[in-house]
């Protein structure tokens, strides 16, 4: 009877420990494109070399990591995208209060579906930003009601696709179902 009652605690804590993860969203070869305060125009895409011209607001992945995919046209911010999913955002100078409202859609170039946008570090600033997925291939970022900490602060957030499980989750729940039943058949 002792037995039964360890493994049942076994199978719950297997349960209790089974909480699936956001895994982070692989951003090799995507293609972005971004608005700023609904602005094509008023993003500066690495591709355009920060150029405002036509479509200066598409971009690709840097595949060198050198440098940020875009900059805001009042060079207020700007913005680095990494293979795994971290996007950095980077204030460039003082920036004065006001409306500070982002997108970033990927289309068809990711290979699944966003499903979380998170904040991994703001402690550059005072306040939350406003971080959200819009849709499976688009997230915003508003960073209007921050106070910066300082020039040339940062702050991280992850995108992150579909919840997976604990790799060995499955596994626990299978030896634990087991005991289970072999020690019920003993009983």
């Amino acid at each position: 009877m002792k037995t039964t009652t360890i493994l049942e605690t076994l199978v719950l804590a297997a349960l209790a420990s089974g909480q699936a993860q956001a895994a982070p969203l692989s951003l090799q070869d995507a293609h972005i494109t971004a608005t700023y305060n609904g602005s094509a125009a008023d993003v500066l895409g690495l591709d355009h070399l920060f150029a405002q011209e036509p479509g200066c607001n598409t971009s690709t992945l840097d595949p060198t990591d050198s440098g940020v995919e875009f900059l805001t046209a009042d060079f207020l911010f700007g913005f680095d995208f990494a293979k795994d999913g971290t996007l950095t955002i980077y204030e460039n100078m003082p920036v004065p209060t006001g409306d500070y409202k982002l997108t970033f859609d990927f289309g068809a170039t990711l290979p699944a579906a966003i499903t979380r946008f998170t904040l991994l570090d703001g402690s550059a600033v005072d306040g939350v930003p406003g971080l959200s997925v819009v849709d499976g291939h688009t997230i915003a970022v508003d960073l209007g009601g921050l106070a910066w900490h300082g020039d040339y602060g940062s702050i991280t957030a992850q995108i992150g696709a579909a919840d997976v499980p604990e790799p060995a989750v499955p596994a626990l729940l299978l030896a634990g179902a087991a005991g289970l039943a072999f020690s019920r058949r003993r009983a």
